[in-house]
């Protein structure tokens, strides 16, 4: 018997089973399932067009929707947040904010400035959840104080669109001190009868809440948004009792007077011009070119 065999002339190789082809979940809408395209929900301002689902926005994404174009002028842009307190003795908080500076190309979790909207001025900030959840640090509370105080000497109306896990529990003390300040400030703008207008995005929790979040002379926010203190959990942990189903949602507050106004993103820009416009008898500004 020859210790090697000849070769076969033709190999033969076993067949692959056959898979299935499944759509990434990253082109699947969150709400409803159906595939969606990045470019077309893009074009849709971030929300799916089967469902109406809405999707994050970037703060320059959403300045763009609510400024006329080349108007809107940055404040405070230089602000950074240090870890003063060494937090965990071990370097994370600092580390954490080069990680989330480099991932946003953001300096912190708010943008703020003035710009204008269908001719007329506004002072707007705009938080990023990108930015360690828009957890509510000395920055963001420090660039929020500046921005109301701008708007109170230049007789604007403040426009505040919110996202947040709450407060940066990084800095501890030093964050919960940035309700006290952001708060004072927006009295002071309210004491100069100028209106305050705050949207509210999913989610908005905790800290923000408590705060400059929920205190504008016209609250809206988008649809299904989640909107609350504590999550739900830690709410019926504590008081022992059901929950109404949906009760953190805008539609669930709005029924219930915390939220005036439910607005779908693709509205967004022309309720807010016309609020604007309702509010510009008490401008100094009105509603110049």
């Amino acid at each position: 018997m020859p210790l090697f065999g000849r070769k076969p002339k033709y190999s033969t190789v076993p067949p692959t089973p056959r898979r299935e082809i499944s759509t990434p979940s990253s082109l699947k809408c969150k709400g409803c399932g159906s595939v969606i395209y990045v470019t077309k929900l893009g074009q849709n301002h971030h929300v799916c067009y089967a469902c109406g689902h809405h999707y994050p926005m970037t703060a320059e994404r959403r300045i763009g929707l609510l400024t006329d174009p080349g108007s809107f002028q940055e404040i405070a842009a230089g602000l950074k947040a240090r870890d003063v307190l060494n937090f965990g003795g071990d370097g994370a908080y600092a580390a954490k904010l080069v990680s989330s500076r480099e991932k946003t190309k953001m300096v912190d979790a708010v943008v703020c400035g003035e710009g204008k909207l269908d001719g007329r001025p506004l002072a707007l900030g705009v938080m990023d959840f990108r930015f360690m959840g828009a957890s509510m640090g000395s920055v963001v509370g420090e660039k929020i104080t500046r921005l109301t105080e701008q708007a109170t000497a230049n007789g604007l109306a403040l426009v505040v669109v919110t996202a947040s896990g709450g407060a940066r529990m990084q800095e501890g003390m030093l964050s919960l001190m940035q309700m006290a300040k952001t708060s004072g400030a927006l009295a002071r703008h309210a004491d100069a009868g100028l209106p305050y207008i705050v949207i509210l995005t999913h989610p908005t929790t905790a800290g923000v809440t408590a705060s400059y979040a929920s205190l504008g002379d016209v609250i809206v926010a988008e649809p299904h948004a989640l909107v609350g203190f504590a999550g739900a959990r830690v709410i019926k942990n504590t008081t022992q009792s059901e929950l109404p189903p949906g009760f953190q949602t805008a539609e669930f507050l709005m029924e219930r007077g915390f939220i005036d106004r439910v607005i779908p993103r693709a509205d967004l820009r022309r309720e807010l011009s016309l609020l604007l416009e309702y509010f510009s008898g008490s401008l100094r500004c009105g509603s110049s070119s």
